[in-house]
């Protein structure tokens, strides 16, 4: 899809803010300095100074409404530079669950907070090691949750937790305080130096949404697509240095980028990234049409961006050479956020799968 004037002026500001204030180096120093919230402080607040953080927000409650492509073209910056920010935990899964299935109360409570940056929300939805929505195991009963949830993003600093779970046959989204008596925070970081969290549950008090399972089915598809497109993103920049360096680095008295066999590999890739990008844009305009194949084009969009941007920081690494395997140089990183990112609500395969039981196979 061609970008119209606003999306253009939006994709070029988050540009030149996430290279200004949420470079590489920043997430390379959040984790040398094992830092107590594991995000941005500073970024997070410019993107609230610049309303970022209210992109899904609806005007009447504080944000912008920019809708989802809006989120994408963000998350894609995001991805370019490894920023570290609580963007897709809050700004994404937190206000499209919110807005889609919660009552007039809790919109009017939290839609404001997430667009003003005073509040973070963790969606807490997998129970175990691998993505399985349809397969809850932490049980609502009587108004109290018990259960527990691995990789819950930014849990251990969050204010509100919008937990999954079942009730009789129904699966819906519920508010728990992560304050309450009953819950048990325990911080863990990924692979990509990113936080998570595994909390547990005892019976603690467990707030309905007006429609917690729409709630749910709105936050997976924003979050699948908006990670579509930071992986696109990711894949894209590994790319780039990737090419960057096969320009500048001699082998032999030569520029490697001159050996056949490499460039066959960059061909390849930027035709994968290319793809890539286009289906994540195109499930992000998909979901703001309200399109009937949407979850089908967002389901292919994870998948294919999944598997494309794990492809793009191996051959960044191979294609740097000794010196990709090492810490001190970034390239590394961009690989990790890769596989992170293309585990997080659902791995190639999973979407994959998904999509095919979508489209009748």
């Amino acid at each position: 899809m061609k970008l119209n004037d606003e999306q253009q002026m939006l994709q070029d500001s988050v540009a030149r803010l996430m290279a200004d204030k949420g470079p590489v180096s920043h997430l390379r120093q959040l984790r040398d300095e094992h830092h107590d919230k594991g995000y941005d402080e500073p970024l997070w607040q410019a993107m609230v100074e610049a309303g970022l953080t209210g992109i899904l927000v609806p005007e009447e409650h504080g944000g912008i409404g920019f809708g989802l492509v809006g989120a994408g073209l963000v998350a894609r910056e995001i991805g370019r530079n490894l920023s570290v920010t609580p963007f897709l935990s809050t700004a994404v899964l937190g206000a499209a669950a919110l807005s889609a299935g919660g009552s007039d109360e809790q919109k009017a409570k939290w839609l404001p907070a997430i667009a003003e940056g005073t509040a973070i929300i963790a969606l807490a939805v997998d129970d175990g090691a691998k993505h399985r929505p349809e397969r809850l195991q932490a049980r609502v009963e009587g108004g109290t949750l018990s259960g527990e949830k691995r990789l819950v993003l930014d849990g251990h600093v969050a204010d509100l937790l919008l937990v999954a779970a079942g009730e009789g046959d129904q699966a819906a989204l519920y508010l728990v305080d992560p304050k309450a008596d009953g819950v048990t925070v325990e911080r863990t970081v990924m692979a990509d130096s990113r936080n998570a969290a595994r909390i547990r549950f005892d019976g603690v008090p467990a707030e309905a949404m007006a429609d917690g399972a729409a709630a749910l089915a709105a936050a997976l598809r924003a979050g699948r697509a908006v990670l579509a497109a930071e992986l696109s993103g990711l894949a894209l920049e590994a790319f780039e240095r990737t090419l960057g360096y096969l320009k500048e680095r001699k082998q032999f008295g030569r520029l490697i980028g001159t050996f056949q066999a490499l460039q066959h590999r960059a061909a390849q890739l930027s035709g994968e990234v290319a793809m890539s990008e286009a289906l994540a844009m195109q499930a992000l305009d998909a979901c703001d049409r309200g399109a009937d194949d949407a979850d089908q084009q967002v389901l292919a969009a994870k998948a294919k961006a999944a598997r494309v941007a794990l492809l793009a920081g191996q051959e960044a690494v191979q294609m740097h050479g000794g010196i990709g395997m090492t810490d001190e140089f970034d390239i590394g990183f961009f690989l990790k956020r890769a596989r992170a990112g293309g585990e997080t609500l659902g791995d190639a395969n999973y979407c994959a799968d998904r999509f095919a039981a979508l489209r009748g196979y």
